[in-house]
Order: structure tokens, then sequence, then C-alpha cells
């Protein structure tokens, strides 16, 4: 049989699924993407709303993830760097916390920041040095502790801990009590490190949609979505019956395949609103921090519009990410949200936009990897696995895990 010739479907057109098919078309296969939504991207889609770019959740991309560097054109997506540090807004004031050895405008806003001793600051370099010369490889090969634990251990203050790194991880890993595995942070602090936090000019979406374009003999079936799998067999939800050679799955298998419920996967998830505003409270592109004082809902904001976007806007975009569980109804959340930009943040008056509350945000998962060789994405003879559920919960690592199922079904036809 050709390779031309052989069926092989891929459920979920996020970036897994598109990177997946991606590598099997570069080998002469032509797969077929059954896609549940109108369109890619997964969890990495762009709204246009009165003029605004609304990503679905506040994301970045780390310009050091060595598969987005593989797989992803930077210059065509005309990345918009963000600033190495954070603003943070905390009592009554506003403190820059940066690190001046990679943008020298952050050296006196840090160093008179009154966030964190000089102990702290020399431990920031002294951890900065330490992952600079630690490879990825051997960070996920490191004993995991709860990332608190871990700062911790390292000597950090409980002031720069509560202060900055609680907010600031809390909104990568979405959770506040750092739970989240020492790995995780040091591979994450390392890629910003190595990099940069950027955005593409036109949204998040860009990045899946850069993927499509790439994709030649690859047919994708919309607003398909998928009831359940079995070896050779696709069955939607229309009662349709697909029958194909080979199944890579690019999304939750908890709920396509029976033996998975035993153990799903455990989502995080969080709330982003965004907001007009007429002015900006910070000046540059930096991700504003509100320190959790025990009761507020507001974990970080971020104004889009520091940055360059494709719209033309008159007006300020404003986005606010919530972590924190809550039975808040939607207008009673953003009633709170407001109140607390405009006690903590200084800004008077906004203008509600949309609210996205985002229930798979991050799976939360266990003894996380970097890698997973090819033949582990194999779930049978049939079905293969992808998403970043196989690995951790990063764009890198859905990348990878496609990338690792399409080598898998390879190697075993």
């Amino acid at each position: 049989m050709k390779k031309s010739d052989v069926s092989i479907h891929i459920i979920g057109a996020g970036v897994s699924g598109l990177i997946a098919a991606q590598v099997l078309e570069n080998n002469g296969y032509r797969p077929i993407i059954i896609e549940a939504t109108d369109r890619v991207g997964g969890r990495l889609k762009t709204d246009i709303i009165e003029n605004y770019q609304l990503d679905h959740g506040f994301q970045v991309l780390l310009t050091s993830y060595p598969a987005a560097r593989k797989y992803l054109d930077f210059e065509a997506l005309e990345l918009q760097q963000f600033l190495p540090g954070a603003s943070i807004f905390k009592e009554g004031k506003q403190a820059v916390l940066g690190d001046p050895l990679r943008n020298i405008s952050l050296l006196f806003p840090t160093l008179f920041s009154g966030i964190g001793s000089i102990q702290d600051k020399l431990k920031v370099l002294s951890l900065n040095a330490k992952l600079k010369n630690k490879s990825l490889l051997e960070i996920f090969d490191t004993k995991e502790i709860t990332t608190l634990a871990y700062l911790k251990e390292f000597g950090f203050s409980s002031q720069m801990i509560d202060t900055f790194f609680k907010p600031f991880f809390s909104g990568i890993f979405l959770e506040s009590a750092l739970k989240t595995s020492s790995r995780m942070f040091e591979f994450v602090y390392k890629m910003f490190g190595d990099g940069h936090a950027a955005l593409p000019k036109a949204g998040i979406e860009a990045i899946p949609q850069q993927l499509l374009e790439k994709l030649i003999h690859t047919n994708i079936r919309y607003n398909t979505i998928v009831s359940s799998i079995h070896d050779k067999e696709i069955i939607v939800s229309n009662g349709e019956k697909i029958t194909t050679d080979i199944i890579i799955i690019a999304t939750d298998p908890t709920y396509l395949i029976k033996d998975f419920q035993k153990n799903p996967v455990i989502w995080k998830s969080c709330d982003t609103l965004y907001f007009e505003t007429i002015n900006r409270t910070i000046s540059k592109p930096l991700i504003g921090l509100l320190p959790d004082a025990g009761d507020t809902y507001v974990n970080n904001i971020f104004y889009h519009t520091s940055i360059a976007t494709h719209k033309e806007t008159a007006h300020e975009l404003l986005s606010v990410t919530v972590v924190k569980d809550h039975t808040l109804s939607d207008q009673e959340l953003i009633n709170r949200v407001e109140a607390e930009l405009k006690q903590y943040v200084g800004i008077d008056s906004c203008h509600f936009l949309k609210k996205y509350k985002i229930s798979k945000a991050l799976p939360q998962l266990q003894n996380i990897k970097y890698n997973i060789k090819p033949l582990d994405t194999r779930y049978s003879s049939t079905i293969f696995l992808a998403g970043d559920t196989q690995l951790n919960g990063s764009l890198n690592a859905a990348m990878l895990a496609g990338e690792a199922a399409a080598l898998g079904v390879m190697e075993t036809l």
C-alpha cells in the first residue's frame, strides 16, 4: 500500500494535531483532521470584539521553546516582545521588578522597588546562572517537589515569594498555592531567561493559523464532534461511523476511550476578562501583578495595546486573569474585578468587553516529562496519543507530543 493510501485520522486541530499532520505530510502521508469547532487552534484562539483582538485567555509564546523554534516562523508571526519583568501593585503603590541584565531600563526601578532584599536579588542571579547551565533533560530528570518548597529551599524570603513568585507563577500555573512540580518551575523559568515572552501581532491564534498554512495534503473536517473511538473506528456524535487504519488523539482522551474514564485528566481553569480603558496605568509592556491579599480575585493584568497589534484602536485593551476558584455569577465577577481594578490599580472607569471561562486551560499532571519516545505514544496497535497531556502543560509539549505521535505512527507502519 502506498503511503498516500493509508487512512490516518487525527482527532483535534489544536497545535499538537497540526504538528502531527505536518510531520506525516512531510513523510508522504495524507492525514484527515477531525475538529469539533469551526476553526483550528484548540486553546489558542483569538476573537475580534469591537475591533480589539481578544485571545481566549491571556497566553504568551516563549521564544526559547525548542519546538517553537523548529516549527514556527517567528519573523512571519511579527512577534511583539514583553519586557522581562513585572509591575507589582501593592499597598497603593506600583513597583517594577525586572531583569536589568537583559534590559537596562529596568535597573533603577528594580533596585528601588522595595520588593525583596539584596539577598533575594542575589539569589535571583544565582538561580539564573544555575538554570542557564542546566539542560532541559536534566531539569526533567530532577526529583519533583512543589514549586513553593523549591523556592523556600533556595532561600528566597517570604516577602519575595509572596510578592513576586506567587502572583507571577500563579498566573502561569493557574493555581495560587504553587503546588506545581519544581520541574515545571525550572523549565518555565529557564525558558523566560533564555528568550522572551511574546505575542504575534495578530494575536495568539496566528500560531495555529501559520501551522495550518503549511498543510497541503491534509483534509480537515470542521464542526464534527467525536463521541467515542475504537480500534480502526471513529464514532461521530450524529451516529456516523468512520473506518480508518490509524487514529491519533490530539485532545483529551478521557471521554473518547472508556479506559481513561477510570483516571480522567484533571484540568485547571481560569477566567479572563477584557476591558477597554482610556489610559494605561502600566506604561511599558509589562505584566501587572496583584499579590494576593487573601480575598482578591485579580491575579494579573496586561495592556495588550502596550505592544503592536494588527487592529487600530482608539483606546486601550486590558486583560484581567482570575485564577481563584469561585461561585460568582458572570456579573458578580465583573463587578468584583472592576472594584479591585479601581482599588488596587487606580482604574476609575472601564468598559467591559467579554469574559472567557477557560474550563480546560492546563492539565494537572504528575511526574511530568519533557519528551516521549515515538512508540510510547501508542495506546494500541492503531491508536496513538498526542497533546500536552502526555508530557507537561506547555505549547512546547503540545508540539513535541504531536511530533512523537506522528513518528510513532510511521515506525509502526
